[in-house]
């Protein structure tokens, strides 16, 4: 065949899609109408006995002209949030702050990142010294179990949140009450905890704390894709609508009211745990080694020994 007989005689088969009808009852959506189409023209090329590098030449621009139409959802905004779960400003902003990005749907575009070591310190034995004493250890453990073994966000933190909401009162001993209260089988993050997975994942925690640059000064921390809000963290919403790149924006953001303007100076108290608050010697020296295969109930024990 010559190239103008090629290019030229398939006009033949688009003349032949536009006279072709679709039954009035069959409705069919547009894009599978498109493809419908698309291989009826095909089917007619190669019946007309037109060469393969023909083909692929159509097919190529059928294949483009469908991508090019294809949206791409733009990215989520990260938010992480570096917190240890006896600190009590962490446990305000986890009960009165964060769970609003769930009521207003904000977790749609929020790639949320929790991670529950915070201020604590990594001893060369590897034993780890929490701010706030053992029982904070054993709460972050069981909090780094329950973000490894359930990994549907929502039950992540229905979970993390009625044991911060317990810590926020200051009832933090009847934490085990939040597996009862949400309908949690308590055995796999048990196992977890027992078999030594916990004390693992706290050390990856920690790795992922220390690597922070700039390093975190206190906790809560909170970043919105690797920035530090420093002691705006209240405001992080804000900070989520502004980074957000998707052409609708959010109704949640739309509805924000203005963001809270701090007044706390450099020299009054700010609402943070801070990292290089110093750790009493009697809490220190009643760190130890837990062994795998100890329970939280034998620990919570020992703890109160």
């Amino acid at each position: 065949f010559s190239i103008t007989k090629s290019i030229a005689s398939p006009t033949l088969c688009f003349d032949a899609l536009l006279t072709t009808t679709v039954d009035k009852n069959v409705q069919i959506e547009s894009l599978k109408s498109l493809q419908i189409k698309q291989i009826r023209y095909l089917d007619c090329v190669l019946e007309m006995g037109y060469s393969s590098w023909f083909v692929d030449l159509i097919c190529m621009l059928v294949i483009f002209s469908n991508s090019s139409s294809v949206s791409v959802s733009p990215q989520k905004v990260e938010v992480a949030l570096y917190y240890e779960t006896l600190c009590p400003y962490c446990s305000n902003f986890m009960v009165n702050y964060l769970p609003e990005i769930f009521n207003n749907s904000l977790i749609d575009i929020i790639d949320l990142k929790l991670i529950p070591y915070g201020n604590a310190k990594v001893a060369p034995d590897n034993t780890i010294i929490c701010q706030h004493g053992q029982y904070e250890c054993l709460l972050n453990t069981v909090e780094a179990c329950v973000l490894h073994v359930w990994p549907d966000l929502k039950k992540q933190y229905s979970f993390i949140y009625c044991v911060e909401s317990l810590v926020h009162v200051h009832k933090y001993i009847e934490w085990e009450s939040c597996f009862a209260k949400t309908g949690f089988d308590s055995k796999p993050i048990e196992d977890c905890y027992k078999s030594g997975l916990g004390k693992q994942l706290d050390l990856q925690y920690a790795k992922v704390t220390n690597d922070l640059q700039p390093p975190h000064k206190y906790v809560p921390w909170v970043t919105v894709n690797g920035q530090p809000l420093y002691d705006d963290y209240e405001n992080f919403m804000t900070y989520v609508c502004k980074a957000y790149k998707g052409d609708s924006v959010p109704k949640a953001c739309k509805d924000l009211p203005p963001p809270i303007v701090s007044d706390v100076k450099d020299n009054q108290i700010k609402q943070v745990c801070l990292a290089e608050e110093t750790i009493s010697s009697s809490k220190t020296e009643a760190m130890h080694i837990r062994p795998s295969g100890t329970s939280w109930r034998r620990q919570m024990m020992a703890i109160s020994a």
